[in-house]
């Protein structure tokens, strides 16, 4: 069984050497993605803000009085750096999982790395996807939801408007998009634990009700507490929930197709000559 492992033994020095390489790797595209996102800095912002416009239109407001604000001198300079370190994760993100997976791949056979690598290449495409919808979708809806709660001056009442400080804006579209890429990556945590056997479909099937009570109480936890964006994130995590099912049956129906071909003799059936 050895063997089949390309890579001898290491001793331990050689593991933390190279693990500091890794990291130190991972450091400097990090720093490098942080560098030429700070350089647009306010570019990435303005991208940023493009769900608010687009709530704002939909509120029926007029998109030219529409602002975002900052009430203290350094608040806009921390909330660059803030988008300059998001963007940087998500840039440098490639890179911290290849070398990740560099420095665990001499530790896995061959068919473990085949299993390990598309989950690694499926995680940051789901990650996006959450992304994608709570940009075009979600922070649309949740910022209409705000700004329809205004109130127009007359018959004695005051005006109330909505002026979003541009720190919490961020801190909004930064925790629905974290919170929606990391929901989307149920299915490759089912799948995986599928694929080593700690999880069956039926085993997951049978727990469906509870899932979708902590569902409900995850979005509750990793969402403002806004009613749209927890049913917002709860319905999708559901329906992950459900894919993750079929996914998992999947791998069950194909490891009983690859027992039954392994079984003596079942080549023979085939061909013919077992009857």
């Amino acid at each position: 069984m050895s063997g089949n492992i390309e890579d001898k033994p290491q001793p331990l020095i050689e593991h933390l050497i190279e693990l500091r390489q890794r990291l130190i790797w991972s450091l400097v595209a990090f720093f490098v993605a942080f560098v030429a996102c700070f350089a647009f800095a306010k570019q990435l912002f303005n991208l940023l803000v493009v769900p608010y416009k687009w709530a704002v239109v939909w509120a029926g407001m007029d998109l030219s009085k529409s602002e975002l604000i900052y009430t203290a001198p350094q608040e806009f300079f921390f909330t660059q750096v803030k988008v300059a370190m998001f963007g940087a994760m998500v840039i440098s993100f490639p890179v911290v999982a290849a070398q990740i997976y560099k420095f665990v791949a001499p530790g896995l056979y061959k068919n473990e790395r085949a299993a390990f690598l598309p989950f690694l290449i499926a995680s940051p495409i789901l990650f996006l996807l959450g992304a994608a919808l709570v940009y075009f979708f979600f922070t649309p809806m949740v910022m209409w939801f705000f700004l329809t709660m205004q109130q127009a001056p007359g018959d004695g009442e005051v005006a109330i408007s909505l002026l979003p400080k541009v720190s919490e804006y961020l801190s909004l579209i930064m925790t629905l998009v974290f919170s929606f890429g990391l929901v989307f990556q149920l299915p490759v945590i089912t799948t995986l634990l599928g694929k080593v056997g700690l999880v069956t479909a039926d085993g997951l099937a049978s727990k469906r009700k509870y899932a979708i009570v902590i569902a409900f109480i995850v979005a509750a936890v990793l969402t403002p507490p806004d009613p749209m964006s927890q049913i917002g994130l709860a319905l999708p995590t559901i329906l992950l929930y459900e894919i993750s099912i079929y996914a998992v049956r999947l791998i069950e129906r194909q490891r009983a197709s690859q027992a039954l071909a392994d079984e003596p003799g079942s080549s023979d059936v085939a061909n013919g000559d077992g009857v």
